[in-house]
């Protein structure tokens, strides 16, 4: 396969990704958004690459800084962060693709430390990375005996954030989560509100593309990748790239035709259009969102699937909202959160969390539920979710907002019998539904304590 390079000789695909850990590093970017904004231009084999490598180089750091560390004979927080960067690129394709030529990895690595003006460095990178290629059976994990510590390094997770696991689910459960987060996430879709369901599915199979109905979401489908056929009809609106966990959140609500519906931080619309399509837009949806940008991807992503009934609101959740009490029937709170669900797609969150921001996040999501909930009316339906997997964000939360509101109840009966219950919810995980780690509870009440 004939790769496609830059003048000085490295690949696009290696370029592109470099400069997408940069901004993930420097920037504070998100690689799943960069991914998807910046690779269009690439060939369909470049882009693989290109995934490949951000999205492995970010799944196994802490593991390539201890080769790194081995190999370069010095610590990692001692190397300018590009001529880093290089080396995390190079080690990767040397020792997780094997399809890579070694000179390959090794060239474009020396390359690119040179075109971010770091050519100072090209002889350390050359030294590091061909002594790594003569001396592949070194293993940065097999003189760790801490157990802790050799998951961390093992699975590239802040030993803080294991710690933490451990205490909540115990070391199996942590280190077959941990494990799963560095594995790619299944590729799930849904129909869309202007689809028609048997002409799209139709199309799909006269297509070639392999697809089965989900065992954990009823209105979604997995397919093991996608294909050009897919992107086409993603383009077009007909169908909608969105997790199974994440589609159960919007079933659980429960809404129905003629029913008023508030999602009160609804961007960047995944469930709002969701709840839109199980309604055949004939509910009347409310999208809140505190960022008024963030409401004009709502606005577009609603344009694009023709989900005709949705309207936006810009508003604060955690405070008062510009509503009479009790006005919806529904009420769907998928609140700000950690992101440790979420991990197999977005692997830099690991790195960046800090155990401050649990608490934070905590306080945050207690203000947001009990502002919100004042919004459903007596006998409606309040959904409370997060993609994170901690329980303080969740159980904790929960158990808060129930001591608040003594005539609130969990609807039970709502939630999907086949998932594991905590006391306060259901759970996914990708080691087990293999979907995004999310948790949700539906909750039912006559009436809200506005005392509390």
């Amino acid at each position: 396969m004939q790769e496609r390079r830059t003048k000085r000789s490295v690949s696009r695909a290696r370029l592109t990704a470099y400069h997408i850990l940069r901004r993930v590093e420097e920037e504070g970017a998100y690689s799943s958004v960069l991914l998807a904004l910046t690779t269009d231009d690439l060939s369909a084999s470049d882009r693989r690459l290109c995934y490949e490598l951000v999205l492995g180089v970010l799944r196994r750091q802490i593991w390539l800084d201890r080769l790194i560390e081995h190999y370069a004979a010095r610590p990692t927080d001692e190397l300018d962060p590009a001529v880093r960067r290089a080396l995390r690129l190079g080690l990767y394709q040397l020792r997780c693709l094997a399809r890579v030529p070694a000179s390959a990895a090794v060239n474009d690595a020396v390359n690119l430390v040179r075109l971010a003006r770091r050519g100072f460095a090209a002889g350390l990178v050359n030294a590091v990375l061909r002594r790594a290629a003569r001396e592949v059976e070194f293993d940065p994990v097999a003189a760790i005996a801490d157990p802790v510590e050799r998951l961390s390094v093992e699975s590239s997770h802040p030993i803080w954030l294991l710690k933490r696991w451990i205490a909540h689910f115990g070391m199996e459960e942590t280190r077959a989560f941990a494990r799963a987060n560095n594995e790619p996430a299944p590729v799930a879709f849904r129909l869309t509100p202007k689809a028609e369901s048997n002409a799209v599915l139709q199309r799909l199979r006269e297509q070639g593309v392999e697809f089965e109905a989900s065992s954990v979401a009823s209105c979604a489908w997995r397919t093991p990748a996608i294909s050009g056929a897919l992107r086409a009809l993603i383009a077009e609106g007909l169908i909608y790239l969105q997790d199974e966990a994440s589609q159960l959140v919007a079933c659980a609500l429960g809404a129905k035709a003629k029913e008023r519906v508030f999602d009160a931080c609804a961007a960047p619309g995944s469930k709002a259009t969701l709840i839109a399509a199980l309604t055949n837009n004939r509910a009347m949806i409310v999208a809140g969102d505190l960022h008024l940008h963030r409401l004009h991807t709502v606005r577009a992503l609603a344009h694009q699937q023709g989900a005709e009934n949705i309207h936006l609101v810009n508003l604060n959740a955690e405070r008062p909202l510009p509503f009479e009490e009790e006005t919806f029937d529904r009420v769907l709170v998928d609140a700000p959160c950690s992101g440790t669900g979420t991990l197999r797609r977005n692997p830099e969150i690991r790195y960046r969390l800090r155990p401050s921001d649990i608490a934070e996040l905590q306080a945050r999501q207690t203000r947001i539920l009990l502002e919100t909930a004042k919004a459903a009316r007596k006998r409606g339906r309040l959904v409370y979710s997060t993609c994170s997997v901690e329980p303080e964000e969740n159980e904790d939360v929960v158990r808060e907002f129930l001591r608040a509101c003594p005539q609130a109840r969990i609807a039970w009966e709502a939630l999907p019998a086949a998932l594991p219950r905590t006391d306060f919810g259901v759970r996914t995980w990708p080691h087990r539904e293999g979907t995004d780690g999310f948790f949700f509870t539906a909750v039912e009440f006559s009436a809200f304590d506005r005392t509390a």
